[in-house]
């Protein structure tokens, strides 16, 4: 804030947010597809048992 402008990431920081980025909204979307099976899954197992 009072030092200054920072410098631009670097194209080896960028890639790296990149990739975190990627990886966090496929966690996420993989959780969403989980949650909203579960409810399914469970339906299915207490009918087999």
């Amino acid at each position: 804030m009072f030092g200054g402008p920072s410098k631009p990431p670097s194209k080896a920081e960028l890639k790296a947010q990149e990739d975190e980025v990627y990886q966090t909204v496929q966690r996420v979307a993989i959780g969403s597809i989980l949650l909203y099976l579960s409810p399914f899954a469970i339906d299915y197992i207490k009918r087999l048992v």
